[in-house]
């Protein structure tokens, strides 16, 4: 990643990883302009976690045209006047969520959009995953209180980590920075921080992997 140009910076990961926190921090230290996925504003997902069956479609297609929706403006905008832009998802993640809950018949549906929409997302300059131990999802998940996350199914927690984990074991579209962040806390650590968002900044290209070794 070469300081000082704007750039478009995606952040992924599991649920309850951290991704919106991040995003938000990192934007404040580039100065960079926020595009935060609509998660609360989504009508469906209350009851998606109730029934995931019955509402996995209608919740999917929500996002997918939401997400559609900022990223083209991502493209539209002129990222030398906003300072860059750091994002909270990548647009892949919409289909990787569908093809864990949507069922064959709804699945096909969903692709026939998919593909209209995908080729027309703009590619990250840097990818940041963000990844976690299960009881550290699960503790995050609590304590930021979402109230349709209540009760989190801890097995379908872990499909998701394991989707995460699969997908980009040997992703190559973007560079990649992967961030264990089970013993890090870029919230209340500033040192923590500091490394981190450093790390960020001189990352190059290809794959990285980061590892810190926690707060005191």
């Amino acid at each position: 990643m070469q300081t000082g140009k704007p750039m478009y910076v995606a952040i992924e990961g599991p649920i309850g990883v951290g991704k919106t926190t991040l995003a938000n921090l990192l934007a404040k230290r580039l100065g960079a302009r926020l595009c935060l996925e609509e998660v609360e504003e989504n009508p469906f997902l209350p009851k998606f976690y109730k029934d995931r069956a019955r509402f996995a479609f209608q919740t999917q297609l929500f996002f997918l045209l939401s997400r559609f929706r900022q990223q083209s403006n991502i493209l539209q905008g002129d990222l030398f006047a906003q300072g860059g832009v750091v994002s909270d998802y990548l647009m892949v993640k919409d289909r990787l969520f569908a093809a864990l809950n949507l069922a064959d018949d709804e699945m096909a549906l969903y692709d026939r959009v998919w593909n209209i929409v995908h080729p027309r997302a703009p590619k990250p300059d840097l990818l940041i995953l963000l990844m976690a131990d299960m009881d550290v999802l699960l503790n995050r998940i609590k304590q930021r209180g979402r109230v349709f996350e209540k009760g989190m199914d801890r097995k379908y927690l872990r499909e998701v980590r394991n989707l995460y984990s699969e997908y980009f074991f040997d992703y190559s579209d973007t560079p990649l920075l992967v961030v264990d962040t089970s013993e890090i806390d870029y919230v209340r650590s500033t040192a923590d921080q500091d490394h981190l968002i450093a790390v960020i900044r001189e990352h190059r290209g290809g794959i990285r992997h980061y590892k810190p070794l926690g707060s005191e």
